[in-house]
């Protein structure tokens, strides 16, 4: 199985972020897009849920699979590669930096909070940058 999880690593907002502050990402249409799913599930649970849990959550409810095959669907849906946190729109437009712990559980930090300067100065920490949303 492949995986999307990081240990010990921070994801910084991408460098063509529009925004100096975390935004808390709208919902469109009355439906909650990908980044809203994300969003919710790690910042009322951080360090709760791995970069896959998440992932695959996000797909679940899009795709509408209840807990009926679940196992089995995660392991076909994992068994391709998927795009990550740093693809998120939370890293990519919504300014919201990811850590992930020894264990790769994950939790979102505001870029313009002392929390993200920190980690941003922890060297301990593998950094990697969000992808950037338009080619240079």
């Amino acid at each position: 199985m492949k995986t999307t999880n990081y240990y010990n690593a921070f994801i910084e907002v991408a460098e063509d972020c529009p925004i100096d502050a975390a935004e808390i990402p709208p919902i469109k249409d009355k439906e909650k897009t990908a980044a809203n799913i994300q969003f919710e599930m790690i910042k009322n649970n951080p360090y709760k849920y791995t970069s896959d849990d998440v992932i695959f959550n996000v797909y679940t409810v899009k795709n509408k699979i209840g807990k009926k095959g679940y196992e089995n669907e995660r392991e076909k849906f994992f068994s391709k590669g998927q795009a990550c946190m740093r693809s998120s729109p939370l890293t990519k437009r919504y300014g919201w930096g990811v850590h992930s712990n020894s264990e790769g559980k994950i939790a979102i930090y505001d870029v313009d909070s002392k929390e993200y300067k920190k980690f941003l100065k922890d060297k301990t920490l593998k950094h990697v940058k969000a992808m950037r949303s338009k080619r240079k």
